[in-house]
């Protein structure tokens, strides 16, 4: 470049010639630029509104008692037990509970004999 070109430059800032205005695609070039955050949203964290399962100390369970061991219990009686007792009992729906006897009846090494009474109530008992 000559002193004449320079000066011609000069010449044409002085004049009020606009200058380049720097694009979009300039900034995204340009190393070490911030690029716009999309959105005023604050940062969540990735398990936020999710419940935490709080774990019981061992100690604690010690006052707890068996389900499973209570309904084996219950059958044991010598009238047995109804199914209304046992969900009771257990809290437990009654699908529950008729899963639980057939597992004790085919797992559990216990003949459990099942009887139906006039009025529909389903008795277990353990058969001998």
């Amino acid at each position: 470049m000559t002193n004449a070109e320079i000066s011609d430059k000069g010449a044409a800032a002085e004049q009020g010639a606009p200058e380049k205005v720097p694009s979009k695609r300039d900034a995204i070039k340009t190393k070490g630029a911030p690029k716009a955050k999309k959105g005023a949203k604050a940062a969540k964290p990735k398990n936020a509104g999710k419940a935490r399962r709080v774990r019981t100390p061992k100690h604690a369970m010690e006052g707890r008692s068996n389900k499973k061991a209570e309904v084996l219990a219950m059958i044991k009686r010598a009238k047995g037990t109804t199914l209304a007792e046992i969900t009771e009992a257990t809290g437990w729906q009654a699908h529950t509970v008729r899963g639980l006897v057939s597992i004790l009846g085919s797992k559990g090494g216990e003949k459990i004999d099942s009887s139906k009474n006039a009025a529909s109530e389903h008795t277990y008992r353990i058969a001998k």
